[in-house]
């Protein structure tokens, strides 16, 4: 006999059979199969799909990202005291236009129970949000819970000096490129239980996360979300990830991760991104790059059964691509991810064994559907659904779902496909027995001491030193006394409205606060260093820049700058002077992109990669408090000729190729970086003492 499950009921009542209790969510007063948890979840998915109708069905193959109560200005629109948003508008063209519709309207007449969150808030203010959407949805005629997805939310996302600046209410860890520098599986794994017991403490229980995509263009702006270029280590990465969340098999205190972006969206055509048009084109210009390094990470995550897949927005582009690339036979069908059948039906489940649901990306329903853009919304949910996508990202739009089934482009067979998947995922998790959780528990859980020491630990080890010259690091104390030292943090600064929604996110600070407060941090941090606020008094400057590049929705006039300059936030006339009147350089950068370092690096006498790595922990580095043993998970690019775009945008190197093996596919010119030590900054470099 299965031991009694943790039953817990707010509106419905709880019946008991042989001194066993469980959940009445039908209200029936008797047991129906999907209300026995002793039973399979493929079983208690199709007896729920065989007692719902079609409006019910539909609701769940959307998911939409959903504001909370506290962000609502007028509290007049929300309910549950403050906790829910009820605002109903029209939504803007970047917000994807349609309208928006109040949470219980959403969860009782639209019968949708898939939410993202996207606000930084407190875990207890989380769990309580979750909480009362679960209670609107228990009281609905089937009882079917919420499930709420985030993406990751436990890697630092700000310039911070230690864990006390940091604006993120999780345990921060060094960014996924931090961790890949640090080259540990075990701290992988370390850091995906850490995230696990964090995010069921306040009842997220999907996760968009993590990206099994490999970096082949350097000018991609979603590189800082990766975990670097090598195919090997991001598979491993990905298994290590997939049973920490998950486990061997999901169930109660499982988190069911959506790993993306199949089949890599790291194949961009000079590094522009299918948020926007100038990007929709996945390219595979050389031969076999497909196979080699863009599959092996899907292919090793799915071996781990990950919940669910994302593919990416792109088309795959046959006219600059060297077709055919296997897995595939002959050309692409030139349709974005979603709606391309040989990709998901063909490769993703037939030839590569995957068991669980597709999740489209968000937005592809509406602005950015590339290859079905002459399509309505009714027969581009027929497509994908005909090529294997289950569920639709960043939409509400359930009333297109049914007219798709009422104009025959959907089948009631193929829905309940989809939706048995997405309850399978559901029941695993136990959420049909207690989708609860203790505000006050969650507050205690997230951010605990303990954690905070483990991820300190992961950013220590994230630091990469890349130059050393004639041995300056360590500063101990004794290479410090009488000496000063002069700190100076190099950023871009926004404009007001650009700063203004950033700042909306939760997770953005003020660049020009930073800048002021970052020397005091030192101060706090080093009582024992005698610092100056005037560089030309200084022995040794400690150089802090952190360039930005890019946008993540709108495409940059011409290619993505990588060159570090003052449009891209660093004042290199400033260093230059610092150079002149300061014997020694110590310059951390911080790596979202891989950097052009040609107008820096000549200027520092130690350099050091960081990947939103903290501040103090570069700092135990620089002391010789941490031996540096981070390798560098990018190749950096040595030159603008090494990916210069000729007239018919092809690059020098190639989009499709990993930057370690770029050279190979050159005729004999160089790609990587080779500073003025003769330091080769590629996949896997880096100094220690």
């Amino acid at each position: 006999m299965k031991e009694q499950a943790n039953v817990q009921a707010r509106v419905k009542n709880i019946i008991g059979i042989y001194g066993l209790k469980f959940k009445d969510l039908n209200g029936d007063g008797k047991l129906d199969k999907y209300e026995d948890w002793r039973l399979p979840a493929e079983e208690r998915a199709k007896d729920l799909v065989s007692q719902m109708n079609i409006d019910e069905k539909v609701g769940l193959l959307a998911i939409q990202s959903k504001p909370m109560g506290i962000s609502q200005k007028d509290k007049s629109l929300t309910s549950h005291d403050g906790v829910l948003d009820e605002e109903e508008k029209e939504k803007t063209e970047k917000e994807g236009g349609g309208m928006e519709y109040g949470t219980t309207h959403t969860i009782e007449n639209m019968h949708m129970r898939h939410f993202i969150v996207r606000e930084n808030t407190t875990p207890s203010n989380l769990a309580t949000w979750i909480n009362t959407m679960n209670e609107v949805a228990e009281g609905t005629r089937l009882g079917i819970p919420m499930i709420v997805a985030s993406n990751s939310k436990n890697e630092n996302g700000s310039t911070a000096y230690n864990e006390k600046d940091v604006l993120n209410k999780f345990t921060a860890w060094p960014g996924t490129l931090g961790l890949a520098s640090a080259g540990n599986l075990d701290l992988i794994t370390e850091f995906a239980e850490n995230g696990k017991k964090e995010w069921d403490a306040t009842g997220i229980k999907k996760g968009y996360m993590y990206m099994a995509d490999i970096v082949t263009d350097p000018r991609w702006f979603r590189i800082f979300g990766t975990f670097g270029e090598n195919p090997t280590f991001i598979g491993d990465a990905m298994k290590c990830i997939i049973e920490a969340y998950q486990g061997k098999e999901i169930k109660n205190d499982s988190i069911a991760l959506t790993i993306k972006h199949f089949p890599g969206g790291g194949a961009r055509e000079n590094g522009f991104d299918p948020h926007y048009k100038e990007g929709k084109f996945n390219v595979y210009p050389t031969k076999g790059s497909l196979e080699k390094y863009h599959l092996p990470p899907f292919k090793a995550a799915i071996a781990a059964n990950p919940s669910s897949i994302m593919p990416y927005y792109a088309i795959p582009s046959n006219e600059k691509s060297a077709v055919p690339q296997a897995p595939f036979i002959g050309e692409f069908e030139e349709v974005g991810f979603a709606y391309n059948k040989a990709v998901i039906t063909d490769v993703l489940r037939a030839q590569l064994g995957f068991k669980g649901y597709v999740n489209s990306d968000s937005g592809v329903l509406g602005k950015m559907a590339w290859g079905a853009e002459e399509l309505t919304k009714p027969e581009r949910i027929g497509k994908a659904f005909e090529a294997g996508t289950d569920m639709f990202s960043g939409t509400n739009e359930v009333a297109e779902f049914r007219k798709a089934y009422d104009q025959g482009l959907l089948y009631e067979e193929r829905i309940n496909l989809s939706v048995e998947r997405l309850l399978k995922e559901m029941f695993q998790l136990g959420l049909f027995e207690n989708p609860y959780r203790n505000p006050e528990n969650a507050d205690n859980v997230v951010s605990s001491k303990e954690s905070e020491e483990k991820a300190y630990k992961a950013h220590q080890q994230s630091v990469v030193l890349l130059k050393n010259k004639d041995n300056i690091l360590p500063l101990t104390d004794e290479k410090l006394e009488g000496k000063k030292v002069y700190v100076e943090y190099f950023t871009k600064v926004f404009d007001e409205k650009k700063l203004e929604m950033m700042l909306k996110s939760g997770v953005a600070s003020d660049p020009k606060k930073t800048i002021a407060a970052f020397p005091g941090y030192f101060k706090e941090g080093n009582p024992d260093i005698t610092f100056t606020e005037d560089y030309k008094e200084a022995d040794y400057a400690l150089l802090y820049l952190e360039p930005s590049s890019g946008d993540y929705f709108e495409a940059t006039p011409s290619y993505l700058e990588l060159n570090i300059m003052a449009e891209i936030g660093i004042d290199v006339d400033k260093i230059k002077a610092i150079r002149e009147a300061v014997p020694n350089i110590v310059m951390s950068v911080n790596f979202h992109l891989p950097w052009l370092m040609t107008n820096v690096e000549p200027l520092a006498d130690v350099l050091l990669a960081g990947f939103d790595t903290f501040a103090s922990a570069t700092m135990a580095v620089i002391r010789g408090r941490f031996n540096p043993t981070g390798k560098m998970p990018l190749t950096l690019p040595g030159s603008d000729e090494a990916i210069a775009v000729d007239g018919n945008g092809i690059c020098a190197s190639p989009n499709d190729v990993p930057g370690y093996d770029k050279e190979k596919y050159m005729n004999g010119k160089p790609y990587t970086y080779v500073d003025s030590e003769g330091n080769k900054y590629r996949l896997g470099f880096g100094l220690h003492y």
